[in-house]
């Protein structure tokens, strides 16, 4: 544990120093693995699909907020289905829009939900992100985070039905709107893990800010416990199969993401815990201060020891 600890100050020590460079880095993974999936996935326009579009669009988007690459990935992927379908892009363009309108104009600091639930259900780690929303972000997250959601079941649906999207173009433009949205929003899967997203960092939300001793640990539990029975029980109530090892599996790697984000962000001593109480002229105030773990990282000086013995030199004179 002290070894992890020591790991983590030197974690933070070198954040606080190139604190630039690093962010830089992760927006330039985050945006390249995001594009390199979405081509791998829903890759329908040949000309996105090459190497020097992706990395040049990833390195812009490193030096951009989180907002911009939401809407430059979202472009990208409007962009793949447009080459199947221009209904579903106007759909996905109206959906985005109505994201914008009602979220992102007073709450744009969670726009990393709109890039990464759709990622991590093509990853299989769906179940990280209300986890992760729920300890990271405020209530309102559950708006991004189940769009992602929607979003993410959207491409699916054009990549199922890739070859009979293209080849309806003498469908009456009405009908094909019916059944695309007959296909997507009859999806009773997408029902069972928007209610399971909602209600899931909800509970993790509420329950890390409780006054109780490991509240954030309590958390992640309470979450998995809803995520999963949510999506038993609205998998019964559906008729919804789903794959037992990929739910094991990808709820197993969302806790481990999950408990390394609350070692690394809340790591507090419990066994210090003190009640703090006192008073104003209008108010008794009774406090619990639990105080932080910090630990110094070692200062390490390597002393090098000349072990060769120095004697002095002797000079003789010879007289002749």
């Amino acid at each position: 544990m002290m070894a992890l600890l020591v790991f983590k100050e030197r974690l933070r020590v070198l954040y606080g120093r190139y604190a630039a460079y690093i962010d830089t880095a992760i927006r330039f993974l985050l945006s390249l693995t995001a594009l390199l999936v979405l081509n791998e996935n829903i890759g329908f326009m040949a000309q996105l699909k090459g190497a020097v579009p992706v990395l040049v669009l990833s390195l812009v988007c490193a030096f951009l907020p989180y907002g911009v690459i939401a809407a430059i990935i979202g472009a990208v992927m409007l962009l793949h289905v447009s080459a199947v379908s221009l209904e579903i892009a106007g759909l996905l363009a109206a959906a985005m829009l109505l994201i914008l309108l009602l979220y992102y104009g007073f709450q744009p600091g969670d726009s990393w939900l709109l890039i990464l639930t759709p990622l991590a259900f093509f990853l299989n780690i769906p179940y990280a992100i209300p986890l992760l929303a729920g300890l990271s972000c405020s209530l309102v997250s559950v708006i991004p985070a189940c769009s992602g959601v929607c979003i993410y079941y959207i491409l699916l649906h054009v990549k199922q039905n890739a070859g009979t999207l293209v080849g309806s173009g003498e469908v009456d433009i009405a009908e094909k709107y019916g059944q695309i949205l007959k296909g997507v929003f009859s999806n009773e899967q997408m029902v069972v893990m928007v209610l399971a997203f909602a209600v899931a960092i909800l509970t993790v939300y509420i329950v890390k800010n409780l006054s109780i001793d490991y509240a954030w640990n309590v958390a992640v539990a309470a979450g998995v416990v809803v995520e999963t029975v949510i999506s038993f029980v609205g998998g019964f109530v559906f008729n919804v199969s789903f794959s037992m090892v990929n739910f094991l599996v990808g709820m197993v790697v969302s806790v481990i993401l999950a408990l390394l984000y609350t070692f690394f962000i809340f790591t507090v001593d419990y066994t210090r815990t003190e009640y703090v109480q006192y008073e104003d002229d209008d108010y008794y105030y009774y406090v619990k201060a639990v105080p932080k773990i910090a630990v110094s990282a070692p200062d390490i000086k390597v002393q090098k020891i000349n072990t060769r013995k120095n004697g002095k030199k002797h000079s003789r004179q010879h007289e002749d």
